[in-house]
């Protein structure tokens, strides 16, 4: 593997776009780039068909993970080695395994199909719901991820670990206006409250052409999405738990939905 190019500096203008791009939603808009850490989500990537533009491998991930280092190499246009000590500058984990590619941002469709079942994310703003709910939602068949502007972006680092990939294959489509988009988009909206009045969500019929609505962790959906919703559906429950966990909503949602 001799096409690996070696990089000592902290100054080199490729760790600081590593570093840029790890911290930074706009920094990754700004050159359509995003990053992938470890063995597991860069094999996924490949398997995904995502094409590399940059490979950095630290010294000992270069001999320890030497196969999967050539394979991903294939992928890449270009490829870097660098000191293990550099590495843990630009990695994202406390224990990184070594390996990070740059790949440019899925161009994927945006087109809403009419007949599908869509789970809807306004504002969600936990990495880890994201991801779990992209899980979720893989798992049960749902047909895409509606996403609001204003949510965590599902290709910062902690989105796409705790995905597990899933958001590397998962139809996601972002829409700039949430409330009217959903409203424009020809499915039967479902807006999941907490509202005692509400609908229970087990007496509710879905259908194709359905998306179910679950808002931000603290504050819910808000009053312009509940307003273009067209019927209020709510996951009924005893104790004194007043409200549940984004993720856990949503899997019940997406379950009741795709059952």
């Amino acid at each position: 593997m001799e096409n690996f190019k070696i990089i000592t500096s902290k100054d080199n203008s490729l760790i600081k776009l590593v570093c840029a791009l790890q911290g930074s939603a706009s920094a990754r808009k700004e050159h359509n780039l995003f990053v992938l850490e470890g063995l597991r989500i860069c094999d996924d990537a490949s398997e995904c068909g995502i094409k590399f533009d940059k490979l950095i491998v630290s010294e000992t991930a270069f001999s320890k993970y030497e196969n999967a280092v050539q394979s991903f190499a294939h992928n890449a246009v270009e490829c870097y080695k660098i000191p293990d000590s550099l590495f843990k500058k630009i990695s994202d984990t406390t224990s990184p395994q070594g390996i990070i590619a740059l790949a440019k941002m899925p161009q994927k469709d945006t087109q809403i199909n009419k007949n599908g079942r869509y789970i809807a994310l306004e504002n969600i703003n936990d990495p880890s719901n994201l991801g779990a709910i992209s899980r979720t939602a893989e798992a049960l068949g749902v047909s895409g991820m509606i996403l609001s502007p204003g949510g965590c972006d599902p290709y910062s680092p902690k989105s796409l670990r705790a995905s597990m990939g899933t958001l590397l294959r998962m139809p996601i489509i972002v829409l700039q206006d949430f409330a009217s988009g959903i409203s424009e988009s020809g499915l039967k909206s479902f807006a999941c409250v907490v509202d005692s009045n509400a609908k229970s969500i087990t007496d509710t019929a879905f259908c194709d052409g359905s998306v179910v609505m679950i808002g931000n962790e603290a504050n819910g959906l808000t009053e312009q999405a509940k307003v273009v919703a067209s019927e209020h559906i709510t996951i009924q429950m005893s104790g004194k738990a007043e409200s549940l966990n984004a993720s856990v909503a949503a899997a019940i949602a997406i379950w009741e939905m795709m059952k």
